[in-house]
């Protein structure tokens, strides 16, 4: 090793104890990018990018159990780029965290699930029952909106805190009589017949708008050439799995341990996108109007400098 890489190589060190570098490349490797992405089927896009990395690149993705351990994961730089929902990208960006929205991941993947002939069939059968409800999730937002749409509100139902991924498992137990869930969950509760569908709740002004695709502003600024190489691999790998469903299911099944039969049941209710535009913009603007309505945030994020669509303007059709 030369003298001027030992002391790159030293100094990238040193910055790494600090805050992780976007990349660190030894000579003659490839640049690592790193990704994030949730134990979800809205986010299966990113176990395919492997079959579209350019050479001299290489993708390293790692699964997390919430939207905020991703989007943290991104703010602490731990990852470069991460999927989650809309929901946790807002509450960042309202706390002044450097996060910034370059993408879609996926639209949909919601569902209100009720218990089997627990003879839940609307939301205002929901009056007094226990009901899953992550908080801080894109859910969340949405179901609080369709219930103040109902003339209801949180305090009708008695709300449990519960994981995404212990849902369907607490429904079959008996431990809650419904839940705000994402796929696959609620395609599990439907497929194996614990679960009866409720609604899925899109019929608020912000659509069926879910989940996006971040990264931190120092790689925007410093690291522009990365960023155009990720998410043209976000985007032929989304459009690849959102047409090959076959291969999705297979995928699903195999990252998310369910059965293919459950994975089927949720691809319908699951839009696989990459595209940023207008109306995904003023659906967020609506969403977080709902989030500080709910005093979930102070203040409403700077919007010039939350979702930032010139990487997405510029790429080309698959």
């Amino acid at each position: 090793m030369t003298k001027l890489l030992r002391r790159e190589f030293l100094l990238g060190l040193g910055a790494g104890m600090i805050a992780a570098p976007a990349v660190l490349r030894a000579e003659g490797a490839p640049i690592v990018i790193r990704a994030g992405a949730l134990k979800l089927i809205h986010s299966i896009a990113p176990y395919f990018y492997e079959q579209f990395v350019p050479a001299g690149y290489r993708v390293e993705v790692t699964p997390f159990e919430t939207p905020t351990e991703c989007k943290n994961a991104v703010v602490t730089k731990s990852v470069d780029f991460g999927a989650f929902g809309i929901a946790a990208a807002i509450l960042g960006a309202a706390a002044g965290e450097p996060v910034v929205v370059i993408a879609s991941t996926c639209n949909r993947g919601m569902a209100i699930i009720a218990k089997k002939d627990s003879g839940i069939n609307t939301l205002g059968d929901l009056k007094g029952k226990r009901v899953a409800v992550f908080p801080g999730t894109t859910q969340e937002v949405f179901f609080l909106e369709r219930l103040k749409m109902e003339g209801m509100s949180i305090r009708d139902v008695e709300p449990v805190r519960v994981s995404f991924s212990e849902m369907h498992i607490s429904l079959a137990r008996g431990d809650i009589d419904a839940y705000v869930g994402a796929e696959p969950g609620p395609g599990v509760s439907l497929s194996t017949g614990v679960g009866q569908l409720v609604e899925y709740p899109y019929s608020t002004p912000m659509g069926s708008l879910n989940m996006v695709f971040g990264t931190h502003r120092d790689l925007i600024t410093e690291k522009p050439e990365l960023v155009r190489v990720m998410l043209g691999i976000h985007q032929r790998a989304t459009d690849y799995a959102a047409t090959n469903k076959d291969a999705m299911v297979t995928m699903a099944s195999a990252k998310l341990g369910q059965k293919k039969e459950a994975i089927e049941a949720s691809v319908p209710n699951v839009e696989l996108t990459w595209k940023l535009g207008p109306q995904e913009i003023e659906e967020s603007r609506i969403y977080a109007e709902h989030m500080l309505a709910l005093k979930q945030i102070k203040r409403i994020p700077d919007f010039s400098t939350f979702i930032d669509t010139s990487f997405v303007d510029a790429m080309k059709p698959t």
